[in-house]
């Protein structure tokens, strides 16, 4: 046998995970865990074990290689490679992105407006030239000797003087800040280290602020640089010592105040700084309050500043008012009063008018508020089912709004929306190569009852030629989340075509703990409330079994992050409903990581899922639904493969690393794959990118036993 054969026939058997016991102790309770040791991350052990889990994933799935080589090509294929953005006007510049085959990262560009009137985008094409284009930034150029690169940082200055840019290199999300002088191209010395994401300049391009974080990865600090002299002499302008705080900051569209924003899952404050005195104490727009969240918008009513202010005290779903920018904590004007099942998310002010978005029956919905009259008029769009969002508005006063509209079937779209006319301006549609077409795939939602009777909003999407659903079972990968009052949204997906085509359908359970029905669905599936979000999705899986949809031999569910966490707690709670389970950077060792403060971002999540380290009612019910504590013996579990990423700060490579080691003890069919260079994001760069949603779904396709289809 040769070496390389020797190497092939061992990575066949999976790797066996020393034993390492160490005991935990809390609340008189005692746990042995024989594989902690992996969190080492720097230990020559640990590494050897990953990379030996990546060769036995690799062996175990090399006779998918031609599969993934296919959906590759497919997602390749349906994709415009080389493509531009639609121009958002800002200053005296049209701005946007190009993408051009071949290349893995966008290219930052902008072009002169043709006078100040102009406020229609220009159409552009990848045949010709753009007149006066300028490229800021080319990320091909940036990551060049890099594995990974991400931006966390792109901000221009009000007068399109001066870029500010954050470059991560390494996927652990600290950003090194750097700035480019527009008219000349060259950089400035100026350059920051280990900041945070969302750096922003002033609006007369003297300075930067920024957040810096502290040993858990908590903003905690912002900063404020004056560009031209040493970062050792910046000044603290906002510390926060609360560990269950995170910090940002931004300006307003109107440029007139810096807002810095603290906030933790239940509570926020805000303050403010005038933009013309940077250097000033920040004043709270309302005081701290546990337990109320707010944010403020400011607008200039009748020559004077106004807050609208988004708020929760006393109104469950969010309420807006009006108050003086002087005198915040003064009189409250009701704007729009609390309606129970219209949750409305956020709203931005603009000089004539101001956009809300909201949610309503299990929708994200958009509406424009007339400042005389505080009417909302929402935004009517065709489909059953879709999601639309405000975005590229720099302007403070323009006359029309971009908007940002997808579905399941329906590609991205940008519109213009004429406020004057209420017209919908179609400036571009995401292109599909190929024979795309809108027309030959389904989407619907079905309603499944949960065991305490609660219905559950399921969408479902399809490709028509293989039959409606429920007609006859079908292959069916179900998707889930669950967590943060965070929402699934109608999207379109590339990739996903590759799934449909072969006749899967593609469901999402909106499961408590997410924010589709309003707050009350979110708090409903957190705290001690968190395994709703479990049973949820499987009793949606049973109730798609049920109605016909699909058998567990032909169902697969996938989730990510605390959707993670979704994936490893419903397949100790019902491994015979799925024939496998896709687990991307998955949360399954929850206890663990909510237990140490020192771990990142830990104390913040503690209003989340509550704080075990010091609460044993908490300590017992994470300990009920923790994944790595609740492998089962004597069960067949589906096959996993669980994803994960070595730089990852958000959930550490070890979680899943140990739950594959705990899940093989039990005999499961088990794989691991951990990108040695990337983040919680994954892997940089749309081929890439594309390369590893390959991967995945040819695994899952395998499950299905579609791998020839």
């Amino acid at each position: 046998m040769t070496n390389e054969q020797a190497g092939t026939a061992a990575s066949d058997s999976p790797p066996v995970a020393a034993a390492r016991p160490v005991v935990r102790r809390h609340h008189g309770d005692e746990v042995v865990d024989r594989y902690e040791w992996l969190r080492a991350k720097d230990d020559a052990d640990v590494r050897a074990h990953l990379e030996a889990e990546n060769r036995h994933t690799q062996a175990r799935t090399a006779h998918l290689e031609a599969l993934r080589e296919r959906i590759f090509q497919e997602i390749k294929g349906r994709t415009l490679e080389t493509d531009l953005s639609v121009p958002s006007r800002q200053g005296d510049w049209w701005y946007y992105g190009r993408t051009v085959e071949g290349k893995q990262y966008g290219i930052h560009c902008r072009a002169p407006l043709a006078s100040p009137d102009d406020w229609t985008p220009p159409e552009l094409s990848t045949e010709a030239d753009v007149p006066g284009e300028q490229v800021l930034l080319d990320g091909n150029v940036e990551a060049e000797g890099h594995d990974f690169f991400s931006l966390g940082t792109f901000d221009v200055s009000s007068d399109g003087t001066l870029l500010l840019y954050g470059v991560d290199t390494d996927g652990d999300e600290r950003y090194t800040l750097r700035l480019r002088d527009l008219r000349t191209g060259t950089e400035l010395p100026d350059e920051i280290p280990e900041t945070f994401a969302g750096a922003v300049l002033s609006p007369d391009g003297r300075f930067v602020v920024y957040t810096t974080v502290d040993d858990a990865w908590r903003p905690d600090t912002v900063w404020l640089h004056e560009i031209g002299t040493d970062v050792a002499a910046d000044t603290r302008l906002y510390h926060e010592p609360d560990e269950r705080y995170w910090v940002g900051a931004g300006f307003t569209r109107s440029e007139r105040y810096l807002v810095i924003e603290v906030g933790s899952s239940i509570t926020s404050e805000e303050l403010l700084v005038d933009a013309a005195d940077l250097r000033a104490a920040p004043r709270p727009v309302w005081p701290r309050r546990e337990g109320v969240e707010y944010s403020a918008s400011h607008a200039v009513l009748d020559g004077e500043d106004v807050l609208f202010v988004l708020h929760n005290d006393g109104a469950l779903d969010f309420e807006l008012v009006r108050v003086s920018a002087a005198d915040p904590a003064g009189e409250r004007q009701v704007v729009l009063p609390h309606e129970p099942g219209r949750r409305l998310l956020g709203v931005s002010s603009f000089r004539d008018w101001a956009v809300v978005g909201f949610r309503r029956d299990g929708l994200a919905r958009l509406g424009m508020l007339d400042y005389p009259t505080g009417a909302l008029t929402e935004l009517a769009f065709d489909e059953p089912l879709y999601s639309a969002g405000i975005g590229g508005n720099g302007e403070w006063a323009p006359p029309v709004i971009r908007l940002g509209y997808a579905s399941f079937v329906t590609p991205g779209t940008v519109y213009d929306y004429v406020v004057a006319t209420g017209e919908l301006l179609l400036r571009k549609r995401q292109v599909v190569l190929g024979d795309y077409d809108p027309r030959q795939y389904g989407q619907a939602r079905v309603w499944a009852p949960a065991a305490d009777g609660t219905q559950v909003p399921v969408s479902l999407v399809w490709k028509r030629s293989a039959g409606e659903p429920g007609a006859a079972p079908r292959p069916l990968q179900l998707y889930g989340y669950g967590s943060y009052e965070h929402s699934i949204e109608p999207g379109f997906s590339v990739a996903r075509l590759s799934m449909l085509d072969r006749g899967v359908v593609f469901a999402v359970a909106h499961v408590r703990g997410g924010g589709e029905l309003g707050r009350r669905w979110y708090e409903d599936g957190k705290l001690l409330h968190k395994g709703n979000t479990f049973t949820d999705f499987v009793d949606c899986a049973r109730h798609l079994v049920a109605e016909g949809y699909t058998t567990p031999e032909l169902l697969v569910a996938e989730g990510g992050s605390a959707g993670g966490l979704l994936m490893g707690a419903v397949a100790n709670l019902a491994p015979e409903l799925f024939a496998g389970i896709l687990a991307d950077v998955p949360f399954v060792d929850a206890l663990t990581t909510i237990l140490d403060p020192s771990l990142p971002l830990t104390v913040i999540e503690w209003d989340e899922w509550g704080d075990p380290l010091h609460d044993a009612e908490v300590y017992a019910y994470m300990k009920s639904y923790s994944p790595y504590e609740n492998v089962r013996e004597g069960v067949r579990y589906p096959r996993i493969l669980a994803v994960t990423s070595l730089n990852d700060t958000r959930v550490l490579y070890v979680e899943p690393a140990k739950w594959v080691a705990r899940l093989r003890e039990v005999g499961a069919d088990a794989l691991l794959k951990c990108e040695l260079a990337a983040g919680h994001g994954g892997v940089s760069g749309r081929y890439n990118a594309w390369r590893e949603r390959a991967f995945e779904l040819a695994w899952l396709l395998d499950v299905l036993g579609l791998a020839q289809a």
